[in-house]
């Protein structure tokens, strides 16, 4: 899928608005009874830029920006002020936020994950679009500086040698969300010389 390796302007995605989606079918019986199904296994983010848009060079960044991914065509990195990190908002990232897998001796490559847990419950999330410089790796809670790379358009961590036998492999890192305009026009309102205003910026996020 058609993606470019850059990131919508912070200052304006700072104050966009948006979160995850879930597709769930919901049939009600006669007696008021439901019957309900989740379509997705994952869910999906969408967002609108809008909101960020405060001043005319927004208009000017977002325009560029839009006109450069070719509307709908690329898709792009978006940060998700609300979550972005592997452990809570108010932490810097450790080595030890997030498990990511048990070593069997064997294999090298291991996914970058979030787990998001409430009560007995959790879901675990993909991480494919983590920030170059901030991944951090440890083994049994160990840190480890070397014997790892990570691939920051994938998310995945491959060690030079395979961790052992039921060692726990736990990252820590911040990430962006892979996402695509979700329109190929954008309505640019120019109200004076330094104000304007953009109706809707909808963004989507992408699985590839």
């Amino acid at each position: 899928m058609a993606f470019h390796e850059v990131r919508f302007p912070d200052n304006i995605s700072r104050g966009a608005r948006g979160g995850p989606e879930r597709r769930t079918q919901i049939v009600e019986m006669a007696s008021g009874d439901e019957e309900r199904n989740g379509s997705w296994a994952d869910s999906r983010r969408r967002y609108d830029a809008s909101y960020g848009v405060r001043k005319a060079d927004d208009l000017a960044a977002v325009t560029r920006f839009f006109e450069a991914r070719r509307g709908r065509l690329y898709g792009f990195r978006w940060k998700d002020w609300a979550d972005y990190k592997s452990g809570q908002p108010s932490a810097n990232t450790a080595a030890t936020d997030q498990p990511v897998g048990t070593g069997n001796g064997v294999t090298i490559a291991f996914q970058l994950v979030k787990l998001y847990t409430s009560g007995a419950q959790s879901w675990t999330r993909t991480i494919t679009k983590p920030v170059a410089g901030t991944v951090a790796l440890a083994l049994n809670g160990v840190a480890q500086i070397t014997g790892w790379t990570v691939n920051t358009t994938t998310g995945v961590v491959t060690f030079a040698v395979a961790p052992a036998l039921g060692v726990a492999i736990t990252a820590g890192f911040e990430f962006d969300v892979p996402v695509r305009f979700d329109t190929d026009t954008l309505d640019v309102t120019l109200n004076f010389e330094r104000l304007g205003s953009i109706a809707s910026i909808p963004l989507i996020e992408v699985r590839r």
